[in-house]
């Protein structure tokens, strides 16, 4: 994927910035990879820096309102100072390392509606900084996430919509100040008793925390959300694990411990 754009802040002449990714595809604490291209316009220039920063929307609730922010979460330099003649180009190999909490925005080979993600290229001139365009990135569940994905697929869930939510999770350790909601529809035979389940990823280099939520239906819980579900599992042992199995039995237990019938 590529982007270009004539660097507005430095006026007419200016340099200008071309950014490549070898692959736009990636998946949670990988990397991309790619070069930087930086072009001399009229005369020379001193350049800070180059960095990369990955950005995604972010829904931030206020008050009784709700609004949509474009978030930076994670920014590497790719360069220090240095001085482009008139003209010139220099040209700059990186590699990005995704940060392992990254909201996902693919599943079994679609986007998820309601996501966006991409890689935002920043170049500054006497403190004059252009943030550039940004180029799309698409982020694949890691293994373990898969398995939980098709578990729920195989038990008759049907995504819906997927948004990134500032703020925390209580009881769950997160470095990123937001977390991504994946929404289903109910299966049939849970249909009854919820509206939509909500699934939650935080991934570290050798966990990942999932939290699993349900919408009440007819007013039979209280207000808000029902956390019904927080556990961990290692991306080592993931695969020994039934986990359509494992996930229709924490689903019935917990709807039997709230009365409902399914």
């Amino acid at each position: 994927m590529v982007f270009k754009r004539l660097m507005q802040a430095m006026g007419v002449g200016g340099p200008s910035v071309e950014t490549v990714l070898t692959n736009p595809n990636c998946r949670p604490g990988g990397q991309l990879e790619g070069q930087i291209h930086v072009a001399g316009g009229d005369h020379p220039v001193d350049i800070e820096y180059v960095s990369l920063g990955l950005v995604t929307r972010v829904e931030v609730e206020s008050g009784d309102s709700e609004y949509s922010s474009t978030q930076e979460f994670h920014r590497q330099r790719a360069t220090g100072p240095f001085r482009l003649e008139s003209g010139a180009r220099r040209d700059i190999p990186f590699r990005f390392d995704v940060p392992w909490e990254t909201p996902i925005t693919e599943i079994g080979g679609r986007h998820l509606h309601g996501m966006t993600m991409g890689l935002r290229t920043e170049l500054e001139v006497a403190r004059a900084v252009d943030k550039g365009d940004l180029d799309p990135v698409a982020v694949y569940p890691l293994p373990a996430q898969e398995r939980i994905l098709n578990a729920l697929t195989q038990l008759g869930f049907r995504f819906t919509r997927a948004d990134v939510e500032r703020g925390h999770i209580y009881g769950v350790q997160q470095s990123l100040p937001f977390y991504q909601e994946i929404e289903f529809y109910p299966a049939p035979q849970y249909a009854r008793a919820i509206n939509q389940l909500e699934l939650t990823f935080v991934a570290t280099p050798q966990q990942l925390q999932i939290v699993l939520e349900l919408d009440k239906r007819g007013g039979l819980f209280t207000e808000g959300r029902d956390a019904f579900g927080r556990f961990s599992l290692d991306h080592a042992t993931a695969d020994r694990t039934d986990w359509t199995s494992q996930l229709d039995g924490w689903l019935r237990q917990s709807l039997q411990k709230r009365g409902l019938s399914f």
